[in-house]
């Protein structure tokens, strides 16, 4: 693979999904890649993940550098650890010509266990952080698979209240809503269904990706979770698990029924994420034109909250220079990995 010069692979590595985006000297992302990556069932799929994304780059990187969140996952007794064996995998398969984001700055492998709490889950910094280079005030909102972030934006930089995930829960800057892989139980008690307030199970019978193949948000390429009960894609297939959210089979309700179920599941989902976001504004005391800046494989239910609260919309992907629209598009829903990159691309302090 030949090199190409003055270039860096940005990582972040989930507990679902390895992502992967190479950027130029000029902050250009040349090449985004996500990779499924079930890193809850052992730290080889993450090796696994690295030879594949690695595979598939067209030039080999003279840096990389490492943003995570999978320290989360159940593998590992505690975070620090899941840090350390993290940051070791990745070590072992790219390198000496490697760092990891740290929050203030980048620090070398040798440096990880000592920064092991500025390194773990910081990649809604890194992502906040660029956005902010680009957009002076705003709240940025950033809903994946799996959770939803909301950041905001002040004079040109990051002003989150919480830092940890246990402060950014308390003040719903992290919330545990995504747009694939998240359980319907969590969305509320009940739904209308055919003019009744129907219960819902406490069974993790279908995910928000049921609901967003059913109204037509949810792109093919986003879709790369396996399903609940481990079966199709279909539109029958998803509204045969949303029925069963509220007991009732497919053939108990029409497609155009289920798709009104649908479409009320998501509107819970705004609701819950309407919470937070009016929350975050009324720190920034805001005019009425400060935008929300969103990403993520749930950009739309950011468009969808813009538009509920009345405020401007600003798609991330239309920052990112790219040489087409296919890469701007893949290295906005890996927006942690391209801002880990393009902001080591400019001279940056080591970690204190």
């Amino acid at each position: 693979m030949p090199h190409k010069q003055n270039t860096i692979l940005g990582w972040d590595v989930g507990g679902a999904h390895l992502k992967a985006v190479l950027v130029d000297a000029d902050g250009r992302a040349l090449q985004a890649i996500q990779q499924p990556c079930a890193l809850w069932q052992g730290i080889d799929n993450l090796h696994a993940a690295v030879s594949q994304v690695l595979s598939t780059i067209e030039h080999a990187p003279q840096r990389h550098v490492v943003t995570m969140t999978g320290e989360l996952a159940d593998i590992f007794t505690d975070r620090d650890r899941g840090v350390r064996e993290i940051a070791q995998a990745m070590n072992d398969r790219l390198g000496p010509a490697l760092q990891f984001f740290a929050g203030a700055g980048y620090v070398t492998f040798d440096a990880v266990p000592q920064h092991a709490r500025s390194i773990a889950s910081a990649n809604w910094l890194a992502s906040a952080t660029w956005i902010a280079t680009q957009a002076p005030y705003a709240l940025f909102v950033d809903i994946g698979s799996t959770t939803a972030d909301l950041v905001p934006i002040a004079h040109g930089q990051p002003s989150p209240r919480g830092y940890t995930d246990a402060e950014r829960m308390q003040c719903e800057e992290l919330v545990y809503t995504g747009a694939v892989r998240t359980s319907l139980m969590s969305l509320g008690p009940q739904l209308p269904f055919q003019g009744e307030w129907q219960p819902l199970a406490a069974e993790h019978f279908a995910t928000t990706a049921d609901v967003y193949r059913l109204t037509g948000d949810l792109g093919q390429d986003d879709d790369m979770a396996a399903t609940a009960d481990g079966g199709g894609k279909s539109a029958d297939d998803s509204a045969r698990r949303l029925a069963r959210m509220i007991g009732h089979d497919l053939g108990d309700g029409s497609m155009a029924a289920w798709k009104a179920l649908a479409q009320a599941c998501k509107q819970q989902q705004v609701e819950r994420l309407k919470r937070a976001t009016l929350r975050a504004f009324s720190c920034l005391l805001p005019d009425a034109d400060m935008p929300l800046v969103g990403t993520g494989a749930g950009h739309f239910l950011v468009r969808e909250l813009a538009r509920q609260l009345d405020r401007p919309y600003l798609p991330a992907a239309a920052m990112i220079p790219a040489p087409s629209e296919s890469v701007r598009h893949w290295a906005a829903i890996c927006l942690p990995a391209y801002a880990v990159a393009a902001l080591s691309s400019v001279p940056t302090k080591a970690a204190p």
